[in-house]
């Protein structure tokens, strides 16, 4: 599990290797993470939009935009949690995720929450203990 805290809202990522929707002899590798985020703070929090940057083991990068997650933009009171899940294909067997939700007050304060870089690790990559 990885975890981050920005302003009291804490977010928490596990990934998980798909196996039955990887291709390794044709260099598709899948992962699912699931997300959760817990307003921990005294004010009420609204998910507008996510940014996330995605790396391969070869370095190369992709970044995603866009409004909320999987279709929703959760509205959290003080106390309150969301969940949910997705996904991610890489072409190579590791790699990793991190990035930032943007979120609202009510009083239209905006506040950057970092999501934790996590590892995206298959059984197809050799391990290297240092």
């Amino acid at each position: 599990m990885y975890e981050a805290v920005t302003q009291d809202i804490k977010v928490s990522v596990e990934p998980i290797y798909l196996e039955d929707q990887s291709s390794p002899e044709n260099g598709h590798y899948v992962w699912a993470y699931s997300v959760k985020i817990e307003n921990n703070g005294q004010n009420q929090v609204q998910l507008i939009n996510r940014h996330w940057k995605i790396t391969d083991a070869m370095g190369r990068s992709q970044e995603v935009r866009g409004a909320g997650v999987v279709g929703e933009q959760p509205v959290l009171d003080p106390g309150e949690s969301y969940e949910y899940t997705s996904g991610t294909p890489l072409q190579t067997p590791s790699g990793f995720m991190h990035g930032a939700y943007e979120m609202e007050t009510p009083a239209g304060d905006m506040l950057e929450v970092k999501i934790p870089a996590f590892s995206l690790d298959s059984p197809y990559e050799p391990r290297q203990v240092h």
